[in-house]
C-alpha cells in the first residue's frame, strides 16, 4: 500500500524562500553528479569525497552528503516532503534560523548513522526527517492530506498530522516494518530516526526558551494543558479516597473549576483556528461571525493585527456599525502603536459619530487621531469631524489643523 502525504492544511503567510532554494539546490546537486549526466571527475568526486563516510568522516562531509541522492525517486521523495512539511516550518521559523536547523538536522542524523554504521552514507533524509518532526511539534493540531494507492483503490484522505507523522511515517516505516518485513539495507533507518528525534526535541526547545512565536495550538500548549487535566484527575481520585470530606470537597471544587478553564481554552483555540482558516479563504463573513462567538467565549479576545482589521472592516462593511467599533476599537487598544492605529481611530471617530451618535467617544478618538496623522488630507479630515463633534457636545472647536 502505498500512503503518500501531498498537502497540509496549515496556511503559509510568507514565501518560504529558503525552503525553495533548499529543494533547487538538491535538484541541482542531483544534476551535476548524475552518473548519465556527471563527468568521470565529478563522479569520482562525489564518490570518494563528498559522501558521509562513516569510519572517518571529514567535517564538511556532515553538509554535503545532505545534497546527494541515490536515484530520482530518492530525491522526489525527499523533496516531496520538504515541500508538504518545510513550507510551513520555513515561514514560522523565519528565513535564517530555518536554514541553520535544517542544516543542523541533517549534521546530527549523519551522526548518528556513523555511530551505528560503517557504511557511506547520502542523502537529504536526515535533514527532511527534522523538518517533518519540527511540524509535529509546531502544527500538532493540523491535518494532513494523503494519497492512498492500494491496488485499485485510489483515494485522498484528511488524517491528524500526528498520526501520519508519528504513527506512519516514523513508527511504521521507520521501526516497524524493517524488523518486520525487513527493510532494506540501502534505507539509511538510523539516520532517518536521528533526524526525527533533533527535529522534534531541537522545535520543543525553541518554543520553550520562546525562540520561536508560541501560540494556543502548539506542541507545547498542548502538553500544557494535558498535564492540567491529568493534575486534575489525580485531585479527584485524592478527593474520593480521603476521608477527610471538607477539605477533600474543597480541592475537588478547585480542579473542576480548573478543567472548566481548560476546556474554554480549547474552545477558544478551536474558534482562533476556524478564524484563522476563513480568512485564509477570503469568507471574511464566517469570520466575522467567528469572532463574535469567540467574544462571547471571552470578551478579552484580540486576534492577530491583520485578522483584528480584516474582520473589523467586514463588519464595517456589512453596516454593522456597533460590531465594527467594538472590532476597531480593540484594534486600537490591542496595537496602539501599529502603522495603522491613527487612520483607525480616525474612522473609529468618525463611526462614533456619524453611525452612533456616541459624541464622548468621538471626541476620544479623533483627538488621539489628530496627533498622530501626518498626512495633511487625513488631518483636515480630522479636523473636520472633531470640530462638528465638539459642536455636538457644546464644547470649543480645536485650534485650525496643521501639518
Amino acid at each position: 500500500m502505498l500512503v503518500i502525504p501531498i498537502r497540509t492544511e496549515t496556511v503559509v503567510r510568507r514565501t518560504p524562500t529558503v525552503n525553495i532554494l533548499l529543494i533547487a539546490v538538491n535538484v541541482l546537486m542531483f544534476l551535476l553528479f548524475d552518473p548519465r549526466l556527471a563527468t568521470d571527475a565529478l563522479w569520482e568526486l562525489r564518490q570518494r569525497h563528498l559522501h558521509l563516510m562513516s569510519e572517518q568522516p571529514a567535517f564538511y562531509q556532515f553538509f554535503t552528503y545532505q545534497f546527494l541522492h541515490a536515484d530520482v525517486m530518492h530525491l522526489v521523495g525527499n523533496m516531496l516532503f520538504l515541500w508538504v512539511f518545510g513550507n510551513s516550518v520555513n515561514a514560522k521559523m523565519g528565513h535564517g534560523p530555518y536554514l541553520m536547523f535544517y542544516l543542523a538536522g541533517g549534521v546530527f542524523a549523519g551522526w548518528v548513522h556513523a555511530v551505528f554504521h560503517a557504511n557511506p552514507l547520502a542523502g537529504g533524509s536526515g535533514a527532511v526527517a527534522a523538518v517533518t518532526t519540527a511540524y509535529l511539534a509546531l502544527f500538532p493540531r493540523s491535518h494532513v492530506t494523503v494519497f492512498v494507492w492500494f491496488f485499485l483503490f485510489i483515494h485522498f484522505f484528511e488524517i491528524p498530522a500526528m498520526i501520519v507523522i508519528g504513527l506512519k511515517i516514523i513508527v511504521w516505516d521507520n521501526i516497524l516494518a524493517p524488523s518486520l518485513l525487513g527493510g532494506s539495507e540501502r534505507v539509511a533507518h538510523h539516520a532517518h530516526l536521528g533526524g526525527y528525534l533533533f527535529g522534534f526535541v531541537g522545535a520543543m526547545a525553541m518554543l520553550f526558551v520562546r525562540a520561536l512565536p508560541r501560540d494556543q495550538f502548539d506542541m507545547l500548549a498542548l502538553w500544557k494543558r494535558w498535564h492540567r487535566r491529568r493534575e486534575f484527575a489525580s485531585a479527584l481520585a485524592e478527593a474520593h479516597a480521603s476521608p477527610y470530606g471538607a477539605v477533600a470537597r474543597a480541592r475537588a471544587v478547585d480542579a473542576r473549576e480548573r478543567a472548566e478553564q481548560d476546556r474554554a481554552v480549547d474552545e477558544i483555540a478551536d474558534l482562533r483556528a476556524r478564524i484563522d482558516t476563513e480568512l485564509s479563504r477570503d469568507n471574511s463573513g464566517g469570520a466575522a461571525a467567528l469572532y463574535q462567538e469567540l467574544l462571547e467565549k471571552s470578551p478579552s479576545q484580540c486576534l492577530s493585527e491583520p485578522q483584528q482589521l480584516d474582520v473589523a472592516r467586514e463588519f464595517y462593511r456589512t453596516g454593522r456599525f456597533a460590531q465594527a467599533a467594538a472590532a476597531f476599537d480593540r484594534f486600537v487598544s490591542c496595537y496602539p502603536h501599529a502603522d495603522e492605529a491613527g487612520d483607525v481611530r480616525l474612522l473609529l471617530g468618525i463611526i462614533y459619530a456619524r453611525d452612533l451618535r456616541q459624541y464622548e467617544d468621538a471626541d476620544r478618538h479623533l483627538t488621539q487621531s489628530l496627533e498622530r496623522l501626518q498626512d495633511s488630507a487625513r488631518r483636515d479630515q480630522c479636523y473636520q469631524w472633531l470640530r462638528s463633534v465638539r459642536d455636538a457636545l457644546g464644547r470649543p472647536a480645536p485650534g485650525p489643523a496643521g501639518g
